[in-house]
């Protein structure tokens, strides 16, 4: 009985030194909904500088235990961010016998975006383990690495799969283009909240590099959370506070053609208009962020402010004029945050947005022209955003979110300098125009105010995680547009007149009341209705979605979502309501370093606002305009069921009157009975039989390959199937041109095919007119009666292959990627009218955005601390190109004789198809070299220089610009192999800038 005294003795002593040991236990869950984290690696280090001693990853009930620490020794926890959770850290662990055990709460991310890891300060690389998303995410430290124009962000984006650069389809428009759909039908939002110009579709604010934390693109097959597009997302994730003080205040130039390489060709400053010599760039800006309250409320303010100067050319040797004007482009961002954590299961954020851009259009031309200053205008647009986000818990496995948003964009295209004044274009005694004074001559200025609610909710219920959630926006549109209210004249001067003007030495100064009072007026014109019209858009949404975790390997999403827009009822008297989206995906892990993914899903877009006013502002409501559409009735053409009142409007018309004198024009009041019998050569109508809403097939299947920790190699095939895009259909076109043999082809005059037109257009002295029925003649017409339908249709296929590698020990990272795609489509923007008779079958052909082989290559270079190089490079294959009609040739460029070449300069050249050529391969190689100097703990100052085309090579495609300048319109036969540069890309141009950073 005494024997197993010393064997208990010598078990207590075993058990003490093993205690004496230390162990930590980690907790590891969700600070949002407090719930257990699975499969999450956490990672073990000595030190705040993350120097790693072990690593773990969490057990079912999200549980680590590291052993055998050294009691007393301090430790830190970290994990890094996925797509749920933020990255995290955890310090000042102090080791003691025994086991000690700490909760470890990570937050939640901001928005459920998933996109691969691309380059990071960190040296693991992620794949995508859950769904079939295709996407590509941007982080704050690279986009601080590249070069980037203007800290534009949107400007690193074309560096990602399914993104191109754009063709401009108006000098301000979208500058990147996803799955070769122009850029007006891709969803921009900030934090999962609306970023939309709602009118035609840019973006409202867009955001500094200063103010971005990462930029997601999402491209195909994306949850149903995600929608109001039938394309791509991008969406850009601000940044906030924290417990440290960060920030800084930098400025940044492009001094032009002090340093860069000349050229013959324009360029394009930010908002898209052309620029040469005189221009240069200087911007400034501040950030910083920090706690208000520590562990409990956060903010961050960022500032930043862009000058433009840029010189023309005024030159009217008749008039002894030859000088510079020079005009200026100011762009104002501001942007504050403040996340304020309530408890465990509450989170507010507030974040409020400013903007104002200003660009001048100060007169003359950028090789010499006759619009004088006091007619110059200047685009003044001005933003506003403030959002409220609410993240909660209920229980322990139900959280939400509850957000508002109210918005605000004035998109003043034209500002006149001479609000209130006529137009005047002054002809010499030849005819020709020398010189333009007085208003601008035209007005857009539209007013939108938007408001949007947000809920959201997700259940966690044993494999299953299902998302749903509604949404409502709103907004209100008001526009202001059409000819001058005040009167447009052209006026003829005399040799006599010519010699007084002259001798005034008025310069650069003249102006309507120095223009002689009995002045010879050749025309007048004056708006018809100077006062606003619009309406409310609301857009609904609803979606649900399982995320379902099948087993270890396989991840199940099933996914519906529901979207109305009020606007599809357009002139009927139905909305289009049945559009039901299903998305579906599959993920498979094939080993721990590899998955197979896939997916189906239907996308469907809003209806741009756009095309709604469009067909009110170009309408008209006059009588004779509604006898001309009965005949289209008559004829079949136009549904007998339309009711005509519900399809017209009183649109914006300008009047004409006869015999006036300068500046005695009769006024908008007195010549409203006009309307009635005004000849237009374009008017519109509302589509009697509603909209359809664009909706998209997207087809996903793709293979992710994790090489080594810091490797990852994937090949992700894409398909989309785009319809129900918007195309302009001509009822009152000319008959189809046809002819056999183009050799034999002959013009048809414009008369010959006005007669053509199901409601035959004639001429006599007082105009422009047809007979009806009753032999009625009707003047208030429309030479071409447009209505706007959803029949247009794209498709998109793609494939890419990328590797990608982040920074590790060997201080090297890079990103290579190839895209070899395919994109076809019958239309381009939300304007487009077939070359020839409503015949959209030979519309559809290769995009202008089309790019058969793409190639891109990021490298991050660190040969020593401090310094950053940081080399890319964008090879891509030459954009389609059309085969115009020579005038030299044929005598004219409208060779069927309808007046229309849209979107082209001339009529196509007889026998060639649309975008049958293709213009050569463009090659851009851009460098970034950044220097920081560390000055005391964490403060730094960096010293940057970035040259974009370094190779100075001159491109003729793919780079921004708008159509109407762009080379993708040759004149002569495909068989000429002849070229002619209208514009190429950006020569070599320097950009310099120093920063201060804590």
């Amino acid at each position: 009985m005494k024997k197993p005294i010393p064997f208990l003795l010598l078990f207590s002593l075993f058990c003490s030194s093993l205690w004496a040991q230390s162990s930590l236990q980690v907790k590891v869950s969700s600070l949002l909904e407090d719930i257990p984290i699975t499969e999450k690696w956490i990672y073990l280090s000595t030190d705040a500088s993350q120097q790693l001693v072990d690593s773990a990853q969490t057990d079912a009930k999200g549980m680590i235990l590291f052993e055998n620490l050294s009691v007393g020794k301090t430790y830190f926890i970290y994990s890094f961010d996925d797509k749920i959770y933020q990255a995290a850290i955890l310090g000042d662990i102090k080791a003691k016998e025994g086991l000690l055990t700490v909760n470890f709460n990570l937050p939640n991310q901001r928005t459920a975006s998933i996109g691969e890891i691309l380059i990071s300060s960190t040296s693991l690389v992620r794949m995508n383990t859950e769904n079939a998303a295709v996407s590509g995410q941007i982080k704050k430290d690279e986009l601080q690495r590249l070069p980037i124009e203007g800290r534009d962000v949107t400007r690193s984006l074309f560096r990602l799969p399914n993104v191109t650069v754009s063709v401009l389809g108006y000098a301000e428009g979208p500058n990147i283009s996803i799955n070769g759909l122009n850029g007006i039908f891709t969803n921009y939002l900030i934090d999962g909240m609306d970023n939309n110009e709602r009118f035609l579709g840019n973006m409202k604010f867009n955001t500094p590099v200063g103010f971005v934390e990462n930029i997601t693109v999402l491209t195909n097959n994306y949850s149903a959370e995600w929608g109001n597009t039938s394309n791509g997302i991008v969406n850009v994730l601000s940044r906030s506070g924290t417990n440290d003080w960060t920030g800084e205040a930098f400025y940044l130039t492009r001094p032009g053609s002090i340093v860069d390489a000349p050229s013959s060709f324009a360029t394009l400053d930010l908002y898209g208009n052309p620029v040469k010599d005189g221009f240069q760039r200087h911007q400034i800006g501040a950030a910083i962020g920090g706690p208000i309250k520590k562990d409990k409320t956060f903010f961050y303010f960022n500032l930043e402010q862009t000058y433009d100067f840029k010189d023309n050319l005024l030159n009217v040797s008749q008039l002894g004029v030859n000088e510079i004007v020079q005009g200026r482009n100011n762009f104002t961002y501001g942007s504050a945050k403040i996340d304020h954590v309530w408890s465990p299961n509450w989170r507010t954020s507030f974040r409020g947005q400013v903007g104002r851009f200003f660009n001048q259009r100060q007169g003359g031309g950028l090789e010499g022209g006759i619009l004088f200053p006091s007619a110059s205008s200047a685009q003044d647009n001005e933003t506003y955003l403030f959002a409220l986000k609410n993240q909660f818990k209920v229980g322990s496995k139900i959280s939400g979110e509850l957000n508002y948003q109210h918005s605000f964009f004035r998109w003043n295209y034209r500002q006149p300098v001479n609000e209130t004044t006529p137009s005047v274009t002054v002809q010499n005694p030849q005819g020709t125009a020398i010189a333009i004074v007085g208003q601008s001559g035209a007005i857009f200025d539209d007013f939108e105010y938007t408001h949007q609610i947000q809920n959201k909710w997700v259940y966690r219920h044993g494999k299953h995680l299902f998302k749903a959630g509604v949404e409502w926006i709103g907004s209100d549109f008001q526009l202001l547009g059409g000819g001058n209210p005040y009167g447009t004249y052209t006026v003829r001067l005399t040799d006599q007149q010519l010699a007084d003007l002259r001798s005034k030495g008025k310069g650069a100064n003249l102006n309507v009341e120095d223009l002689p009072t009995n002045v010879n007026v050749r025309t007048y014109d004056v708006e018809l209705r100077p006062t606003s019209f619009g309406t409310v858009q609301q857009v609904y949404s609803a979606y649900l979605e399982d995320q379902w975790s099948v087993n270890r390997r396989l991840n199940l999403s099933l996914g519906l979502r529901w979207d109305y827009d009020n606007l599809s009822k357009a002139g009927g008297t139905k909305g289009d309501f049945n559009n039901l989206g299903p998305r579906t995906s599959f993920n498979y892990k094939l080993s721990p370093r590899s998955v197979i993914r896939g997916g189906y899903g239907i996308y469907y877009d809003k209806i741009k606002y756009s095309v709604y006013s469009d067909n009110l502002q170009f309408s008209s409501d006059s009588e004779d305009f509604k006898k001309q559409l009965a005949m289209l009735q008559q004829a079949g053409i136009l549904s007998a069921d339309a009711e005509l009142d519900r399809v017209t409007f009183a649109g914006n018309i300008r009047a004409t009157s006869p015999n006036v004198a300068f500046l005695q024009g009769p006024s908008f009041d007195e010549l409203q009975a006009r309307r009635e019998q005004q000849f237009s050569n374009n008017l519109r109508i509302m589509n009697p039989n509603g909209f359809q809403n664009p909706y998209s097939h997207q087809y996903a299947l793709g293979f992710q390959q994790k090489l080594t920790d810091e490797h990852l190699f994937l090949i992700d095939a894409v398909h989309t199937r785009t319809n129900n895009l918007y195309i302009i259909r001509n009822l009152n076109a000319a008959s189809p041109w046809v002819f056999e043999n183009p050799a034999d082809f002959k013009v048809r005059t414009t008369t010959a095919a006005d007669l053509s037109r199901p409601v035959p257009i004639s001429r006599d002295a007082a105009g422009f007119y047809t007979v009806a029925p009753g032999n009625d003649t009707l003047r208030g017409i429309a030479r071409n009666v447009f209505v706007t339908e959803t029949a247009g249709i794209a498709r998109y296929s793609a494939l890419n292959f990328m590797l990608q590698k982040s920074i590790g020990d060997d201080k090297i990272g890079y990103r290579f990627l190839y895209t070899l795609s395919w994109t076809k489509s019958n239309t381009s923007s939300i304007n487009t009218r077939a070359q020839d008779s409503n015949n959209f079958e030979a519309e559809y052909a290769w995009d202008e955005n089309d790019r058969r082989h793409l190639m891109s290559a990021v490298i991050l270079y660190q040969p020593l601390k401090g310094l950053l190089i940081s080399p890319t490079a964008l090879i891509q294959s030459g954009q389609p190109v059309t085969r115009v009609a020579d005038a030299t040739v044929f005598g004219t460029t409208d060779l069927n004789g309808d007046g229309e070449s849209f979107g082209l300069p001339a009529d196509r050249w007889p026998g060639e198809a649309k975008s049958n050529d293709r213009l050569p391969w463009a090659t851009t190689f851009d460098l970034s070299v950044r220097y920081q100097l560390q000055l005391h703990g964490t403060h730094r100052i960096e010293f940057s220089s970035d040259i974009f085309n370094i190779l100075n090579a001159q491109n003729w495609s793919g780079y921004n610009t708008t159509r109407t300048v762009s080379n993708l319109s040759q004149i002569g036969p495909k068989s000429s192999n002849t070229y002619r540069l209208y514009s190429a890309s950006p020569p070599r141009q320097f950009q310099f800038g120093v920063r201060y950073i804590f």
